[in-house]
Parts: structure tokens; sequence; C-alpha cells
């Protein structure tokens, strides 16, 4: 394999950077990477790495893109709005980079597809935002020894590790068990810096080129930890769990990280039959003046205080804005022994 003149005009610069040249630049062109998750930290670790010339990426995601993303997700525009992120990233990437492959899967990561999709791929990066996902990623990215690119955000602050690389611990090493519900929100609950994905999404990426590339120290039973408020960065080291083994997948990671198994009912479902159920909001205040779809309103962080004001008389379908809060919400209500049918409004309200 060699590359064209072209492809040589388009990498210019990596091919007069020592410790890259025309060598790791076709490293980098034979690469196979697939990046679970188009969002916050999706969207620059593949702006970065379609613009360095990785070969092959594959984009794993079934979300489409919602205004409330554009504020961190620069890839889109407004006018991506309710259109699929894997097709629209893989649309837009490749007027960056014609020379770069993009295999689109317009689904899920699931228990199902997660091991035949990693067996084709040299690298996993990981850019999902829950905790059931990453689990599911760490372990199959260990049964099919591929190394594992890692990154979260949290508020002001971000990690980045590499996991599975050369015989080095795994997210498990240093997550051995997942957080309760109530200690693990995402953006979409307690918001993010908008620069923030940019910073950890382009680190990562960075960790994927420097481990095609053969170059430099790689985040291996390291954890990066980045302060955006105070720019502070701490590296913390961590040792592999030797007696951990990882053979199979789990057979539920939400019900592994503690998340009740729940019906869901779509919106169009819930609108023909809407006087079978009861229905509560538990968004924020600010949240609900601004739409609502009726129904009782408890915020999640009140509704343990509060069991005793959920009607009871029918089933009932809780709502939020994406879906993950009102899961949260289901726990609370399992947990606590409420009887009625318990239903989630899919992909929440808007």
């Amino acid at each position: 394999m060699m590359l064209t003149s072209e492809e040589k005009k388009q990498y210019n610069r990596h091919l007069i950077l020592d410790k890259i040249g025309e060598e790791g630049q076709l490293k980098l062109k034979q690469a196979k990477v697939l990046v679970i998750g188009a969002g916050g930290l999706g969207c620059p670790v593949l702006q970065y790495l379609t613009a360095a010339g990785v070969g092959t990426i594959g984009i794993i995601d079934d979300d489409v893109v919602d205004q409330s993303n554009l504020q961190r997700q620069i890839l889109y525009t407004i006018d991506d709005i309710g259109i699929s992120k894997s097709k629209t990233a893989a649309k837009r990437l490749s007027r960056l980079n014609p020379f770069v492959k993009f295999d689109v899967y317009n689904e899920k990561l699931t228990r199902e597809n997660a091991i035949l999709l990693f067996t084709n791929y040299d690298i996993i990066v990981d850019g999902s935002d829950n905790f059931s996902t990453r689990y599911l990623v760490n372990d199959a990215a260990v049964i099919t020894n591929k190394p594992l690119v890692y990154g979260s955000i949290f508020k002001f602050e971000g990690q980045v590790s590499v996991f599975n690389y050369q015989g080095s611990g795994t997210y498990r090493c240093l997550y051995p068990t997942p957080p309760k519900l109530d200690e693990s929100p995402n953006c979409s609950e307690i918001g993010v810096l908008g620069v923030l994905p940019g910073i950890i999404g382009s680190l990562q990426a960075n960790e994927t080129i420097k481990i095609i590339c053969g170059i430099g120290a790689v985040l291996a039973n390291k954890l990066l930890i980045y302060d955006s408020l105070q720019m502070n960065q701490t590296i913390l080291n961590f040792e592999k769990d030797t007696t951990l083994e990882i053979t199979v997948l789990e057979a539920d990671y939400d019900f592994f990280c503690g998340i009740v198994s729940s019906e869901e009912i779509t919106i169009e479902e819930l609108e023909k039959n809407k006087e079978k159920y009861n229905l509560l909001d538990v968004r924020e205040t600010w949240e609900r003046e601004g739409h609502h779809i009726g129904g009782q309103h408890i915020p999640l962080d009140e509704l343990l205080e509060r069991l005793d004001e959920v009607n009871q008389h029918k089933d009932l379908v809780v709502y939020c804005k994406s879906g993950v809060r009102s899961k949260k919400a289901i726990n609370i209500l399992f947990n606590n022994n409420y009887k009625p049918k318990i239903l989630n409004l899919k992909g929440g309200c808007f």
C-alpha cells in the first residue's frame, strides 16, 4: 500500500513530522477504528481521526441530532436537527477527507452486536455517556483483545485512559462496580461546559494516533483527569487486577448497573390511549415551564421524599427529556414497592 500524490498533499504536515513521516501515515491509512457514539466526545474524535487519515472509521450511534446538542457537538448544524447522527457525521466527514472509508451503524451498541463489530476493527474509542455502555464496551474489547481508548466528561471535568493495551488494566480494574444511580448523572441532567468534550475527545484522538503509529507514552494503567476551571491536569496510576477474568458478556448491563428493565411506550402510543395512564414528569421546573405533556410534576431529586404523592390508581408513564432520568425514577419507584405497572416514555419529551 502506498500514498497517492493527493494523499501526500493532504497529509503533508504529517509526512514532514519526525516520528510519523510516510511510514506512520501508511499505518494510519491501514488502521481501522470503531468510535462508539457520535455525540460530545465522538464528534472531536471523529473529526481528528478523519483529518489524520485513519483509513477506515466505524461510527455506531442510534441517536438523532437535537438542538441541545449544538452547544458542544460542533460537527452538526441546526439544519441537521432530527437527522441520524451517524449518517450525518459520515456525510460531513467525507467532505473533510475523501480518502477515508466510513462504516455507518445507525443502531445501538448491544451485547448482541458488540463482539462481531469489534472483531472488524483494530482499536475501539468509547464516546458513550452511560455506565451500562461503558462496561459493555470494556468487556467486549477485552474478549476481542482490542485496545480501548476511554473518555468521559462531567460538568467541568474530564477523564482519559487507555485500557487493554498490551496487557494493561481495564475499565473494571479502575471501576470494579458501577456507581449508584443517584451518583451517576449525565450531561442531559447536570449540564457540561461546551468546550470540554472537544478537549477530552481531542485527547482520545491523540492516544489513538499514538497507538496506531507506535509513538509516545500511551495512557495505559494511567488515568488523566482534566479540570477545565482550574486548568489542572493530574495523572493517576492504577494497577491491573490480575485476578479479574472477562470471558463472557453480562446477560444484562442495565441490570448490572442497577437499572431496572422497564417497558417503554412511544409518544404516539401514549397519545392514542392517554386516558389509560397517569403521567409523571421528573424534569426540572424550568424544563416543564417550557413544554410538557401533562401529568404530575415531581423533579427526580425530590421523588424519594415525595413518593406518597405519586398517583397509584392507573398504570404510570414516567417521562423526562431523553429517557435517562425517567429510568432512574422508575428504579426508585420499583425499589419502594410502587404497585401499578410503570412504563418509560421512549426518547423522552422535548
